[in-house]
């Protein structure tokens, strides 16, 4: 067990991390990061911070999402900027693996008013912290789902292997020390919106750590009735998704048979690359041909292009 920092350590953090978030440019900022990402794990705190979009969250930076948002002010560059490109007011937002609810929190304000954001959570953990930001935010048009997705109707068992990693809740099998488990009812993602939710949506996100398969297997026979600049995002994780009996190939095919082409979108969860991503140009889906072989953000649109706008 590490000893507790003394006060000047932590100045030195508070200050390092100030300098993090706001200072201009990126001079020592990859290499102070990963010094203060270990240190924020391992000695939590305990925030109400701001997002460079203005909304608000409690974290606890023990989780890497939540230590991430305190010491960048966001998650996922590269997929933030995505989204901010094209959500509009109006549109509707679906967030399958919606965990804190940072993605759902950006897309209420993006969307105003006069939109929708659906934000399906299964861990019950997760989903009262979700509920918690959609109110500190005012987020009158989220409506928040505590439920999982899958091609059909029952319960699934869900592993978390560590608090230090709550977007990790899953259901592929886990034999190591677990840290929480627990079940809950599961539905194909139809049958979990109300009417228009699916018909308005410009964009649905699916993060589900490996159960991707399924829940596009569910999704499949509806992908007709998406308005046609409806796009779809996927994390896919092929080694995960493999243990479960599903692979990238399939999903692929289904997409790619319903109408959509395929891109892929640059992440690097490595502290040291946020620095970096936020102080250059958005970067945009790519085209992609080949197989593919590792964790990716893969983006489904019918816009035939070699990158999207």
């Amino acid at each position: 067990m590490s000893r507790p920092p003394g006060r000047a350590a932590e100045a030195l953090v508070t200050l390092g991390s100030r300098y993090v978030r706001h200072a201009p440019g990126t001079l020592g900022k990859a290499a102070l990061a990963r010094v203060l990402n270990p240190h924020l794990r391992d000695h939590p705190r305990r925030r109400v911070v701001q997002t460079r979009s203005g909304a608000r969250f409690a974290v606890d930076t023990q989780d890497l999402i939540q230590r991430y948002l305190y010491l960048f002010g966001v998650w996922e560059p590269h997929m933030t900027g995505w989204l901010c490109s094209r959500l509009r007011p109006g549109d509707g937002f679906v967030d399958v693996g919606a965990n804190i609810g940072v993605f759902s929190v950006l897309a209420a304000r993006l969307v105003g008013d006069t939109g929708r954001v659906v934000a399906v959570e299964a861990s019950p953990a997760c989903h009262r912290r979700l509920a918690e930001h959609v109110r500190l935010n005012g987020c009158r048009t989220v409506r928040a789902v505590n439920a999982a997705v899958s091609d059909s109707r029952g319960t699934l068992t869900f592993t978390l292997a560590s608090s230090r990693n709550t977007g990790a809740n899953s259901i592929v099998p886990y034999d190591g020390p677990a840290e929480a488990v627990f079940q809950v009812a599961a539905a194909p993602l139809p049958d979990l919106l109300a009417p228009g939710e699916l018909e308005n949506a410009r964009v649905i996100k699916i993060d589900v750590e490996g159960a991707e398969g399924s829940v596009v297997r569910g999704l499949a026979p509806v992908l007709h009735r998406l308005r046609p600049d409806a796009e779809i995002t996927v994390e896919v994780t092929p080694q995960r998704m493999a243990i479960l009996g599903d692979s990238v190939g399939e999903l692929l095919e289904t997409m790619t048979g319903a109408g959509f082409h395929v891109y892929r979108l640059a992440n690097d969860y490595a502290p040291e690359s946020y620095p970096p991503a936020l102080g250059g140009p958005r970067r945009v889906p790519r085209r992609w041909r080949g197989p593919v072989v590792e964790e990716s953000d893969l983006i489904f649109s019918r816009t035939d292009a070699e990158a999207l706008p």
